[in-house]
């Protein structure tokens, strides 16, 4: 085989493994029409679900609720894409860079003999210097790493959206439940005062007063209704479904937590610090900016270029060998250097911030709960004395010492009494809610749990991810076609 056709088979070789475009195209109708049909019902989601629920699936619950979101919803498929755009990125950084071949012939017009071609053709074999590709890889797993943590805690993040709307669904529907028996006690109120008045046991006004309370009864009842819609919409967007594929399901809406007796405020703080993924994620981002400072450092030392070369001289064999590398006469990359170093600063300036902002909601979080705890007693303890004067008006009226509308008069607070509760209970949830998000953490899972560092975590081979750690699913383990 000649020269030109080694040549040209190692040119057709390097075109094989070349990579082509593949065109994917989006088409908004279909996207539109395949979101509109997810359903509970899938059977990737079924398979799911039952592959990582660690209890018998017996209703739509927050666990369960919770994996579906972990499975449809858009928050994740783009901290997905996120991470797997800089897992790619490891890759590139690892990459050496290419030799270069230049191909020069040339042409004697004087002499012919014994030819006068001159073909020439010269290599440029580049030599990173000064550990540059050791420094660029290590800030691509950095980057990467905190991709994945920014996944973790997309991943929290949707578990709350979850968890919060379950909250306000129960709220809707039991204040819904309240406000009916409420609007039946202030309709009975009304016909008993029209009685009343048409025997001149009532005044005129008292009616007036009674058929406005009803009407007022019977708008929050309608506008209860609209919020049970309402909060059935936003679990369906914290789920990542059209509301549609929740018609027709039974949601149990029970987180199942109570508010602690005693709160952990010290471990609860450390756990925060140690193990949020939003701070781990920042501590990956300033560690790839140390890597990307000391990139640019290295980058003061010029890399070599090795360049050996062949001319065919008219019968002559001639080598060359030559050695390229870049003088720093004008500049020692100072400029890049300075960048990085603002870079870095910048880096750790929002990690310091960003766990001040941590510790100031765990604050805001465990006051919540304080006074939420304080709240929701008090409102118990009026539940129980105006249940105490029902029992004793009951009993009073069946002896026939107060009338039915005396009775009616004293279960009307008592229901205002239970929607108080209600909205009690609601706020305890919600503060429950808010200091599991400052900690990342469900409150079952930290109370009591010692406080372990990541690099500990990782020593033990736990997942620094929390709520794929709660759930036991796997961060790419969710395959759902597109």
């Amino acid at each position: 085989m000649n020269r030109s056709s080694t040549a040209c088979a190692v040119l057709l070789a390097c075109l094989c493994g070349c990579a082509h475009f593949q065109p994917q195209p989006i088409n908004p109708d279909m996207a539109a029409s395949a979101f509109e049909a997810r359903s509970l019902s899938d059977a990737g989601l079924r398979q799911f679900v039952a592959t990582n629920l660690h209890h018998e699936f017996t209703a739509w619950d927050l666990p369960s609720l919770t994996l579906v979101a972990l499975y449809f919803h858009p928050d994740l498929d783009v901290a997905r894409a996120q991470w797997a755009v800089a897992v790619a990125g490891i890759r590139t950084a690892g990459e050496r860079p290419n030799p270069s071949i230049t191909l020069a012939p040339g042409f004697n017009t004087t002499t012919a003999t014994p030819t006068p071609w001159m073909p020439l053709a010269a290599f440029d074999i580049p030599i990173e210097t000064a550990g540059k590709r050791d420094y660029r890889l290590a800030q691509a797993q950095f980057t990467a790493e905190s991709a994945r943590l920014r996944l973790a805690a997309t991943a929290w993040q949707v578990r709350s959206r979850v968890r919060s709307s379950c909250v306000t669904l129960r709220a809707a529907r039991e204040s819904e439940a309240l406000l009916l028996q409420q609007q039946k006690l202030q309709d009975e109120n009304l016909r008993l005062l029209e009685k009343q008045l048409a025997a001149g046991g009532a005044s005129a006004f008292d009616l007036t007063q009674a058929r406005i309370a009803a009407q007022g009864a019977q708008l929050a009842w309608r506008d209860a209704q609209r919020k049970n819609v309402e909060a059935l919409g936003q679990l369906a967007e914290a789920l990542g479904v059209p509301v549609g594929a929740l018609r027709g399901i039974t949601i149990s809406t029970a987180t199942g937590d109570r508010l602690p007796a005693a709160l952990p405020a010290g471990h609860a703080r450390r756990q925060a610090l140690l193990q949020r993924a939003d701070l781990l994620a920042a501590l990956a981002d300033y560690a790839a900016s140390q890597s990307a400072l000391q990139l640019e450092i290295a980058k003061q030392y010029p890399d070599l270029h090795l360049g050996p070369g062949y001319q065919y001289d008219q019968g002559d064999n001639k080598w060359t060998l030559g050695l390229t590398l870049t003088l720093p006469l004008l500049n020692r990359n100072q400029g890049a250097i300075g960048e990085a170093e603002a870079r870095r600063a910048e880096a750790a300036a929002k990690f310091g911030a960003l766990q001040a902002g941590v510790l100031a909601e765990l604050d805001r979080a465990l006051v919540g709960v304080t006074a939420a705890r304080e709240k929701l007693a008090d409102t118990e303890k009026m539940m129980q004395q105006l249940q105490q004067q029902e029992r004793a008006a009951q009993a009073m009226q069946a002896a026939g010492e107060i009338s039915q509308v005396a009775l009616l008069a004293l279960r009307l607070p008592l229901a205002a009494a239970a929607l108080a509760q209600l909205d009690a209970q609601s706020q305890a949830q919600q503060a429950i809610g808010a200091l599991e998000d400052a900690v990342q953490l469900p409150l079952a899972s930290f109370q009591g749990l010692p406080a372990v560092s990541a690099v500990e975590r990782g020593k033990q081979g736990v997942p620094v991810s929390n709520v794929w750690e709660t759930v036991g699913v796997e961060m790419n383990s969710v395959k759902r076609a597109p």
